[in-house]
């Protein structure tokens, strides 16, 4: 890329053979009976008598195991005492336990049988007549409203139960995710090192998908923009074709034992102006202005305002408006892509140490071009780390 890629350049076919599968202990036994009984000690607290863990990675997170979503409900219940329960179609009910993590019950319903009567009877036996039902937050409507009929109303939200134990990681989370970061990070300089002109995002996102494969992940997504595309944080429908000159970004992800990665850079490919120098340089204040205020005991939103607070200085914005950060600046990461802590103006919960959350806040210009610098920051008693390596300037994005 002009003056930054020379004798660097490194075609994508050749580049896959650099890549080998990564490796790092999985969730252990003992972790996931400590989920449970975390989760089962803030039932007791708050008066729940069962939760309901959809076909969601709320299932997997306790549970150790994924169900696909369909139009048949099934998933499990974890009552306030006692073993969990899981429920099933009666022809799903074979496969479902070769699934299992740990062999347990399983209730299970026919075809022409009402499930949600069978969920409402199970909650009254394991948790007493009378007893309240805390929804999974990833629970679909087709399936909350009939849950709730069944309850005669005496459902609330798992989401304050569940999201206050998925937000914080474990040292063994925060390995995987560490892990699947750094895979990711190299997949990112590859794609640095082989991009050349007249490559289009199709192929570019073909080789992301196929890099992360060759690492042992599963690929989550790929994103490539290439010039006026770049403005726009989703991108644009249409495939580009890169050109010197272009601003480049590049979003990806992959999972890794259920985990996420999520690294976006942007740079240019060839010698950039001074005007895209001049962004890029505003971009990266942001950045460091947000990482800088994610501190121990601070609110989220505090970390969103300060890269808000960074950009207005330049000129851009205020708030929401374009030119300038039309978002959040980051959300947290786990076995989910967004998952709380987000870091959005009106969070006011705590930062604390296990957290972990991209830092992206997205400098906008419609017609003209974008810049993102997305990293993945965890918290620890001493403050914020990043997983790896933030850009350090625009000539030199990977050091």
């Amino acid at each position: 890329m002009g003056q930054v890629a020379k004798g660097r350049v490194m075609d994508f076919d050749k580049a896959l053979h650099q890549f080998q599968p990564v490796q790092v202990p999985g969730i252990g036994a003992g972790e996931y009976a400590a989920r449970v009984t975390a989760l089962q000690a803030r039932m007791l607290a708050t008066g729940v008598g069962a939760v309901w863990l959809d076909a969601s990675s709320s299932l997997r997170y306790f549970l150790g195991h994924s169900l696909g979503l369909s139009e048949r409900i099934h998933g499990a219940l974890i009552p306030a005492r006692g073993a969990p329960v899981h429920i099933s179609p009666v022809f799903e009910e074979p496969k479902l336990r070769s699934l299992l993590r740990e062999a347990g019950r399983v209730a299970v319903w026919e075809e022409d049988e009402d499930p949600y009567a069978l969920i409402a009877a199970e909650v009254a036996g394991l948790a007493g007549e009378g007893a309240t039902l805390a929804l999974d937050q990833a629970t679909p409507w087709l399936f909350a409203a009939p849950l709730l009929a069944a309850m005669e109303g005496r459902v609330v939200s798992a989401q304050p139960l569940i999201s206050g134990l998925r937000q914080v990681k474990s040292a063994a989370e925060i390995a995987i995710i560490q892990t699947a970061m750094s895979a990711s990070h190299q997949v990112q300089k590859a794609v640095w090192q082989g991009l050349r002109a007249g490559i289009s995002t199709t192929v570019t996102c073909a080789f992301i998908t196929a890099a992360h494969k060759a690492q042992g992940m599963s690929p989550l997504f790929a994103a490539a923009q290439f010039g006026e595309a770049t403005a726009y944080p989703h991108g644009v429908p249409e495939p580009q074709i890169l050109a010197d000159g272009d601003m480049v970004l590049i979003d990806l992800g992959a999972t890794l034992h259920g985990y996420c990665s999520d690294i976006t850079r942007t740079y240019v490919f060839g010698t950039p102006t001074p005007r895209q120098r001049a962004l890029w340089g505003h971009e990266q204040a942001a950045h460091a202005a947000a990482f800088a205020a994610a501190q121990i005991g601070a609110p989220c939103e505090a970390v969103d305002a300060a890269a808000r607070a960074s950009l207005e200085a330049a000129g851009f914005g205020p708030g929401y408006r374009v030119p300038g950060l039309p978002h959040r600046t980051g959300h947290g990461l786990g076995m989910d892509i967004h998952e709380e802590p987000f870091i959005v103006k009106g969070n006011r919960t705590p930062l604390e140490p296990g957290m972990c959350f991209s830092v992206e806040p997205m400098l906008c210009l419609y017609g003209e071009c974008g810049i993102r610098l997305e990293d993945i920051a965890f918290m620890t008693p001493e403050g914020p780390h990043w997983f790896c390596p933030p850009s350090v300037s625009l000539d030199r994005p990977f050091g």
